[in-house]
């Protein structure tokens, strides 16, 4: 019995540092963030900075207004999770509920394998295939748009949304089916009335991710929208938050005010995340004491 207690604190401890580790690296790079971001935003102006229409960062005079980033940003990830969240949604119900053994084995590979593709890769094939596509089907002078990144960012947040909400699905006790069933329910009923809402918390959790995924994507995003700091249009040449940083950060110089700038626009990211993370949170909450 002592070596079992023993054991078990031992292990306590140790799952207890590594969380104190996750919070301290989170606090980390708020702190850092907010240190590094602040000053240029301070010296912009905060009104000038976040509903600024044009960014000019190497212009005699130059100018850090980041509204075209932010909208761009905001739109493309609601159109990839427009596009994405239900077809995952559905996928994993598919594979969780009715798919055979052999089809979902299939399935699942294929899943795996789609996120275990880099991102360059997705926008590599997004730059060589879907930019000329949608440049001949919708007879535009340039694919590469808005619309080319939430297609590509609606592919790549499929597999941490059909994983997660399959895991979720998995879950639900066959009690819950079985009873349902036996009430007179189809089975189709069943699924959606009483298994997803059952795995509500989860597949909420994979939409978490989805979002975390689509808002912070840089490489593929930055090799299909045309990296252009233009107010969003669906069919014009755009800059997220995330391309922005990425494409600028290499030649600002150390201490200066575009460097300072490009902090301030990954700390206006970081905490796009943290308040779609926040209202997840309390929506789910909620439901929970109802």
């Amino acid at each position: 019995m002592k070596k079992n207690r023993l054991f078990e604190n031992i292990v306590h401890g140790i799952f207890l540092i590594l969380g104190l580790i996750t919070v301290g690296c989170v606090l980390l790079i708020t702190v850092y963030l907010i240190i590094s971001g602040i000053p240029a935003i301070k010296e912009i102006g905060l009104i000038d900075f976040l509903f600024g229409k044009e960014w000019a960062s190497t212009a005699a005079e130059p100018k850090y207004g980041i509204l075209p980033f932010i909208l761009t940003s905001v739109y493309g990830t609601s159109g990839a999770i427009l596009i994405g969240v239900p077809i995952g949604f559905f996928t994993a119900v598919y594979i969780s509920k009715v798919a055979n053994k052999k089809v979902r084995a299939v399935i699942e590979a294929a899943v795996n394998l789609l996120a275990g593709i880099p991102s360059v890769v997705y926008g590599l094939v997004g730059m060589l295939v879907l930019v000329p596509a949608i440049r001949k089907i919708f007879n535009v002078p340039d694919g590469a748009s808005l619309l080319a990144a939430i297609i590509v960012l609606a592919i790549m947040i499929l597999p941490n949304i059909i994983k997660v909400s399959i895991t979720a699905l998995d879950a639900v006790p066959k009690e819950y089916e079985d009873a349902s069933l036996a009430l007179g329910a189809t089975t189709i009923e069943t699924f959606f009335k009483v298994s997803v809402p059952a795995a509500k918390s989860g597949i909420a959790a994979a939409v978490v991710l989805g979002v975390g995924r689509a808002i912070g994507e840089a490489m593929a995003v930055m090799m299909v929208a045309g990296n252009v700091a233009n107010m969003p249009s669906l069919f014009e040449s755009v800059r997220f938050l995330t391309t922005a940083v990425a494409s600028e950060m290499a030649y600002s110089s150390p201490g200066s005010l575009h460097r300072n700038a490009l902090f301030s626009i990954a700390l206006v990211l970081f905490l796009f995340i943290m308040l779609i993370n926040a209202t997840l949170n309390f929506f789910l909450k909620r439901d929970k004491e109802k």
